[in-house]
């Protein structure tokens, strides 16, 4: 099982958040993944702080390409429109179709994605 760590559990978890100490098991279980659209999240403030070693370690983590399906984010824009989940940005929707493509778990604390996946049928990881 492998689990996409959305940008939202890394920040919680660099402010040492709540919910650090699951985020701690499953690097010890070796079981996150994430992608280039939340590296791109990350890495530019980290690098802006001169974090490297922080940088070079989110770099070793397993990386799922992404091979963005046009026309399945369209539809999964219009099934949210359509069940009134609004403002859901485009590179949510992106991660979301790399979640699915892939078979992944998504851990998010974003809150749109509880009300996504009771109309769209993907993995998620509730701390």
């Amino acid at each position: 099982m492998n689990i996409l760590i959305d940008s939202s559990v890394w920040i919680d978890y660099f402010r040492g958040g709540d919910n650090s100490e699951v985020l701690d098991s499953f690097i010890d279980e070796n079981v996150l993944c994430t992608n280039y659209l939340i590296l791109s999240e990350l890495l530019p403030v980290l690098n802006q702080r001169n974090q490297l070693e922080l940088v070079n370690l989110l770099r070793e983590i397993y990386r799922i390409p992404l091979n963005i399906n046009w026309e399945n984010i369209i539809q999964l824009q219009t099934t949210c429109l359509s069940n009134g989940i609004n403002k859901v940005g485009i590179p949510d929707l992106i991660l979301l179709d790399n979640v699915i493509q892939n078979d992944l778990v998504l851990f998010s604390f974003d809150k749109h994605f509880d009300l996504i996946h009771k109309h769209i049928d993907f993995r998620t990881f509730l701390p």
